[in-house]
């Protein structure tokens, strides 16, 4: 198999490992805050389980790493957040066609920080992106949980944005275990400092 069709499957079991984790946020009734706790913290014990046992250097090579690692961890936290809280607020369809909407920021972000050009067949593009979200919506009104929900999967759409082009930056320097291990890592203290999630952990 060539390096193509092989990174074509991949990315399809990816897709659909998302939208099962869209599926899984839906049918659980738990709070979106509690969902991604438990989700990222079980991630940080796995991933340094993983990099012990590979014998991979965790330490980061300069200091100022780690503060950037730190924002991208709450960016994080903010991306799951947000995008599970669409799919509670809305529908599944919504929530990940919503999020889906990131490419289409990609193109506008990656500018600001590799200095591209933005083509005008992009921003076509993304005016058509947002005019379809606007036509899946039912009600166009701040009120209706559907338009919230809607919001929140645009805003995790951006957030995701976000960390895609800041993480381009570092995955040269580092392994893609070493920075998923920060970013969950920073993400699970981020939300347990919230005290939201505590409670519900404790609950038999």
């Amino acid at each position: 198999m060539d390096l193509k069709n092989k990174s074509l499957i991949q990315i399809h079991i990816a897709v659909l490992f998302f939208g099962l984790s869209g599926l899984f946020g839906k049918l659980v009734s738990l709070p979106s805050l509690v969902i991604v706790f438990g989700r990222v913290i079980f991630a940080s014990i796995f991933l340094l389980i993983v990099l012990l046992y590979k014998k991979e250097k965790i330490k980061l090579n300069d200091k100022k790493d780690y503060f950037y690692f730190i924002i991208l961890g709450l960016i994080l936290a903010i991306h799951w957040v947000s995008f599970f809280l669409s799919i509670q607020l809305s529908t599944v369809a919504i929530g990940l066609l919503t999020f889906s909407t990131f490419p289409v920021f990609v193109t506008f972000i990656e500018p600001v920080f590799f200095k591209n050009k933005i083509k005008a067949k992009n921003i076509i593009i993304a005016f058509i992106t947002f005019l379809g979200i606007v036509l899946v919506i039912p009600d166009l009104t701040f009120e209706n949980s559907m338009t919230q929900g809607a919001i929140m999967g645009v805003i995790a759409g951006f957030t995701f944005a976000i960390l895609s082009v800041l993480n381009k930056k570092y995955v040269n320097e580092y392994k893609s275990l070493v920075i998923s291990f920060y970013q969950c890592s920073v993400a699970t203290i981020v939300l347990f400092l919230q005290e939201y999630p505590t409670p519900y952990l404790l609950v038999d």
